[in-house]
């Protein structure tokens, strides 16, 4: 031991790397690969969605080849993969319904994400990610959707409230949030309506469509305009009804969309080509901010500089007022970030709660 010790403060190195009740001598200790420690548990992944061998791929238990030979297709694979179970024809029917719909809607703002990325020259997967990105709460909030609607709903579950009282409360407190699910973005158009009927005549509406219904016509009555049920409200619902989770029907819906902004990537090179840097010119007419002034000289700097610091309240105001007026600054925007896995519950009902 006292060698040790000698050694330790030749080396000036932390006396409790030769403390005798390490495992193994530090000085002596092993580089490189050792045998694994077989007297504990190894980390390593554990999974239930699927395993891999050089014979076979097993999802949820069933072999994907059997799958495929037996006449099983994609829509079938989803049910699979997120609720472990085999569906039923109508179920599929209904899925294929909803994904070729979501599949393809023009040149929305994830389609338009997708030619702008696929402009500098990147990959196809990044022009689908940046798509992807584009889902938020105004567009693609079936995350939001679904944890609003599970909330409350759970009301009815638990008999505190009627579906027509539950349905009457989100409305209250959701009116005018993005994820609602009715609007005036389909006044004129059915497709929304038609998910629903689709959905009663396969008989897989279940109860999410009928509470949805509810939640219609009682926003209809509250809104000051003309509202309906829109696409968000429709998908949302019907997915639910089918047994996927928001956070399911989110990644379903916007992997569904990536094969559209794939679409969307190969024509925009094909037709247009790249843009490089600089490119790009933005003319004075699609300018309207302050007129063009004369840069100052550092001498005469301090005549034309204007402090943001305000000696009073008043002053203050009065400045961020100012700001409001300049887009870009950032002054106009009033929000707080949240925890998208809680993102369901409206702000009304939050503040309620506070």
């Amino acid at each position: 031991m006292g060698d040790i010790k000698n050694r330790a403060k030749k080396k000036k190195l932390p006396g409790n790397l030769y403390d005798k009740r390490l495992r193994y001598n530090y000085e002596t200790r092993e580089y490189g690969t050792i045998p694994p420690d077989t007297s504990r548990e190894q980390f390593r992944w554990v999974s239930e969605v699927a395993y891999k061998n050089v014979h076979r791929i097993v999802a949820r238990g069933y072999d994907t080849t059997e799958l495929v030979e037996a006449g099983y297709g994609f829509a079938d694979m989803l049910f699979i993969d997120f609720q472990a179970r085999i569906p039923l024809i109508e179920e599929v029917k209904m899925l294929n319904y909803i994904l070729i719909l979501g599949l393809e809607d023009g040149l929305s703002s994830t389609a338009a994400m997708a030619r702008i990325a696929a402009k500098s020259n990147v990959f196809l997967t990044q022009g689908a990610g940046a798509s992807i990105l584009a889902f938020g709460h105004a567009y693609g909030a079936y995350s939001a959707f679904g944890n609003m609607m599970d909330k409350y709903y759970s009301l009815v579950e638990n008999k505190s409230k009627s579906i027509e009282e539950a349905a009457e409360l989100l409305a209250e407190e959701n009116m005018g949030e993005p994820h609602l699910g009715v609007s005036n973005l389909m006044l004129k158009d059915p497709v929304a309506k038609c998910i629903f009927t689709r959905a009663e005549k396969l008989g897989v509406s279940r109860k999410y469509i009928p509470f949805m219904k509810k939640v219609v016509v009682a926003a209809q009555k509250m809104s000051e305009e003309p509202v309906e049920l829109d696409l968000l409200g429709a998908i949302g619902s019907a997915m639910m009804d089918l047994g996927f989770t928001p956070g399911a029907t989110w990644s379903i819906m916007a992997i569904t969309r990536a094969y559209a902004a794939g679409a969307h990537w190969i024509e925009e090179i094909e037709r247009e080509g790249y843009v490089k840097l600089g490119e790009t010119l933005t003319p004075r007419e699609d300018y309207d901010g302050p007129p063009e002034r004369t840069v100052p000289s550092l001498e005469q700097r301090l005549k034309a500089a204007k402090p943001y610091k305000s000696e009073t309240l008043e002053e203050w105001k009065q400045k961020r007022d100012e700001m409001k007026k300049l887009y870009g600054s950032g002054h106009t925007i009033e929000e707080e970030i949240e925890d998208a896995r809680k993102i369901g519950s409206s702000k009304k009902s939050d503040k309620k709660e506070k």
